[in-house]
């Protein structure tokens, strides 16, 4: 069934309300209430028109593709000079560990941004945050252009590197404030697209080289983007951070029941709207200061979240998918590929960036299967939404995923046909799409109404994961094979983070029920700032 369009002539009504237990949702629909799969619309926005969940879908849907773009720029320019350490080494006389540390830092920079930037964007406003962290990555990346020396070739990074670490979070925070619920697997599937294709960085900035251009110009390209996605989010992106006071359900008055009430005496009193705010008055670069909004106490609170089961999953899978299957193709492919029998050229050697592109392209389709089948479950259950119901739609990239990392192991370690190679990296990475999207999407519909401080505990939960295992990670291969190492060991421990799937299909609203009762949930309730139901 087709949702619902709000629009300049009509707002959205919805009687859906969130139970007693966080990520247990009542969608029973009533007379008047706007559907989506015959279900009532969750959150319920206020009746007004400046409500973000009442704004258009074209509006809705340019406000993602500017945050999506943010990440895939943010990414493709912090992973994109890592093709250039051996340039670095030679130009600025230093080991290639050392020019190593211009991709390592900003990538600290760029994951742990987020623990200053998220409290920020609290207290100041999603949109002047997102504004200023574009300037400050366009001014990284200018700088990086024009960096003579190592020192200030890495100031530069760990600038663009950090002003864009807010796309880690924003983005997700964003599809919770302007999209309901039915339509979040989707949404943030759009985004961990953008946020994948991003690690082709090395590929494009590779070919610059092999065309015989400077180093530089993969840098001048990413500030021009860089520009011109600043001026397209300055006239589109409006602010969508939205005080939403809790008022009595009502549904519109139909026409019948309006005669009825009228025949009968009753004086019928309609809801004061407010009028739409202009377009000019959207384009402010500055938003109202919340007050309530704890800045300093947000970014240690954040941290209470690795303690919540459903956040720790999320965290374990991202850092897991990045830190043994993406970094283990990156290091060992040009290895593998350069040498006997294969003896491919350097400049080929970052093709293999094709096979995640694939992986991830060929899963896109099922980005909206999660929301599908939740609706799915949620009529079977008359009418009551349990975040879990969306997970089963993970079960085939359990196990393709998996088989994908222990065929890449094989095909080095035997030497097998480089399209054995693409193969298991295209499985892997089809199956690193449903778990980037929908441990994500289950996650926040577990504990929507803290969203904000889930996120900071989640980017830099993935990033540590990621950054420790990336250390020592050709070491171990090199030392005990790529058989043992990616087939057995990767393969392994991705498997068993794989497996938590059945744990929370099972077991996740008792698990849900039980942190709920603990002294976290007291505390995590006490920062609530976002209202779900009008």
């Amino acid at each position: 069934m087709a949702t619902t369009v709000p629009n300049t002539h009509h707002l959205v009504h919805s009687h859906a309300h969130e139970e007693d237990l966080q990520g247990t949702v009542n969608l029973q629909a009533a007379e008047g209430d706007d559907t989506a799969y015959g279900q009532a619309l969750f959150p319920v926005p206020a009746a007004d028109p400046n409500d973000p969940l009442q704004w258009s879908n074209t509006k809705k849907s340019l406000i993602l593709v500017v945050c999506s773009l943010y990440s895939f720029l943010g990414n493709t320019a912090l992973l994109g000079p890592s093709v250039y350490i051996g340039l670095y080494s030679e130009l600025f006389g230093i080991t290639p560990t050392k020019a190593s540390d211009l991709v390592s830092y900003p990538n600290l920079a760029f994951g742990f941004g987020s623990l200053f930037l998220v409290p920020l964007y609290l207290k100041f406003g999603r949109r002047p945050i997102m504004l200023g962290s574009m300037i400050l990555f366009a001014g990284g990346l200018i700088g990086a252009s024009q960096a003579n020396t190592f020192s200030g070739l890495m100031v530069a990074r760990v600038i663009h590197g950090f002003g864009a670490g807010v796309c880690e979070a924003l983005p997700v925070q964003l599809v919770n404030d302007i999209f309901f619920l039915h339509e979040r697997g989707q949404r943030i599937g759009y985004y961990t697209v953008c946020l994948c294709f991003g690690s082709t960085g090395p590929l494009y900035a590779g070919y610059m080289l092999a065309g015989g251009y400077s180093w530089r110009l993969f840098f001048y390209v990413e500030f021009a983007f860089a520009m011109a996605l600043l001026i397209f989010a300055f006239f589109v992106v409006e602010e969508t951070a939205y005080k939403r006071d809790k008022q009595p359900l009502s549904a519109p008055m139909s026409s019948a029941n309006s005669d009825k009430a009228g025949q009968a005496g009753i004086e019928e009193v309609a809801p004061v709207i407010p009028p739409r705010k202009s377009y000019l008055s959207t384009l402010r670069p500055w938003s109202k200061t919340d007050h309530e909004a704890e800045f300093w106490i947000t970014m240690p609170r954040s941290f209470t979240y690795f303690f919540v089961p459903q956040v720790f999953w999320v965290i374990t899978s991202f850092g897991i998918y990045i830190g043994l299957g993406a970094l283990a193709f990156n290091y060992t492919f040009p290895l593998k590929i350069t040498a006997s029998p294969y003896h491919w050229s350097v400049t080929n050697s970052g093709l293999i960036t094709i096979a995640s592109f694939l992986g991830f392209l060929f899963a896109i389709p099922f980005l909206s299967s999660s929301d599908r089948l939740a609706a799915y479950l949620t009529r079977k259950n008359n009418g009551i939404r349990e975040a879990e119901m969306r997970l089963g739609v993970i079960l085939p990239a359990m196990i393709i995923a998996p088989a994908g990392i222990i065929l890449y192991g094989f095909a080095a370690e035997n030497n097998l046909h480089w399209v054995a190679y693409f193969f298991g990296v295209a499985m892997d990475q089809w199956g690193a799409l449903f778990y980037f999207s929908f441990t994500l999407a289950y996650a926040v519909d577990s504990y929507q109404s803290n969203t904000s401080e889930m996120l900071i505990a989640m980017n830099l939960g993935k990033q540590a994961i990621s950054f420790g295992m990336g250390i020592y990670l050709l070491d171990w291969i090199l030392e005990r094979g790529y058989a043992v190492t990616i087939s057995g060991i990767f393969a392994g421990v991705l498997l068993a983070n794989n497996l938590a799937l059945i744990v929370f299909m099972v077991w996740g609203k008792k698990i849900r029920i039980f942190m709920s009762k603990t002294w976290l949930a007291r505390m995590h309730k006490r920062s609530v700032k976002q209202v779900m139901t009008a």
